[in-house]
């Protein structure tokens, strides 16, 4: 049988050489110094819809959530369900239709989006650190909902029927469950002021998290491995971007089409208190470590 847990996973090591195990423990050494300076902060991690379909992937993501937990961070998962709910949709006969790259969300739309993200994906990933050996607690309108906001006004007019944006934070929930060493584990919808249900871009409902928390670091997981200088070639990675040196390279046409609503709202979050933004490649087998615990990391850091 394949491992099932965090300890049978890291079990797994092996016998390995003198000079092997010298490595493992010059990587620790690393990595001590980060894991203190990162200690008791709060990293918010947004899990792309794109990576909760990938088996394999998921399952080290949420290794490294839970070794972050256990070494003293308090991560917080944010997360949205793009696949799985084009996927109801389609079995429910609904046709999907989007305005400037927002799911126009009907009631019909809303109610799947609903038992997909709240129902069903919120409650698989807390199912799953705690089957993988962590501790974790899903929030949601089924359980305790912690976002609150309004509906999204487009400037063009344009009606997106129930998708809204998150106005308030219930910051308190979170933190208490951070001190009893749980991850708390959100999906990206948000309560209107009539008690209304709305579905939120996963991407900002993950900026107000970080934003409301203070937090020292948001984690972008997506499906590409950072800021590039050229778009299509993977090689030609910015690790590390301050915010001015930003802004030039999007003024220059540099960074283009989809990456600059990202980078321009990664701009926008900097500013709002949040020390640290990085966007990672998640099918990258523990891209969260790496990025976190290594001088050099795996994907682009975006600083004040």
């Amino acid at each position: 049988m394949p491992p099932t847990t965090a300890e049978e996973i890291f079990g797994q090591l092996g016998d390995f050489s003198v000079d092997e195990a010298i490595g493992k423990a010059n990587t620790l050494i690393e990595a001590m110094g980060w894991i203190r300076r990162f200690r008791g902060k709060t990293t918010v991690i947004k899990l792309g819809g794109s990576l909760v379909d990938d088996e394999v992937a998921l399952m080290h993501i949420l290794l490294d959530v839970i070794f972050m937990e256990s070494v003293g961070m308090k991560p917080v998962v944010v997360h949205g369900g793009g696949k799985a709910i084009n996927r109801a949709l389609a079995a429910a006969g609904v046709e999907p239709h989007f305005i400037r790259g927002r799911r126009v969300t009907d009631q019909p739309t809303l109610e799947v989006v609903e038992r997909v993200l709240t129902g069903e994906i919120n409650v698989f990933l807390t199912e799953e650190i705690e089957r993988l050996g962590g501790r974790a607690m899903n929030l949601s309108f089924q359980t305790t909902n912690v976002l609150f906001g309004e509906q999204l006004k487009l400037d063009t007019g344009e009606d997106l029927g129930s998708v809204g944006e998150v106005t308030r934070v219930d910051r308190g929930v979170i933190e208490g469950l951070s001190y009893t060493d749980q991850v708390p584990v959100i999906p990206s919808m948000c309560e209107g002021p009539a008690g209304e249900h709305l579905n939120v871009n996963a991407d900002t409902a993950a900026m107000a998290v970080a934003q409301s928390l203070g937090a020292e670091k948001l984690v972008f997981l997506s499906d590409v491995n950072g800021v590039r200088r050229d778009k299509d070639d993977p090689d030609t990675i910015m690790h590390s971007l301050s915010s001015d040196e930003a802004r030039n390279l999007i003024k220059d046409g540099v960074i283009e089409s989809g990456m600059i609503p990202k980078v321009e709202a990664c701009l926008e979050t900097l500013g709002r208190g949040v020390r640290k933004i990085h966007i990672v490649d998640g099918r990258l087998r523990h891209s969260l470590l790496l990025e976190i615990f290594t001088t050099s990391g795996v994907g682009t850091e975006i600083h004040a």
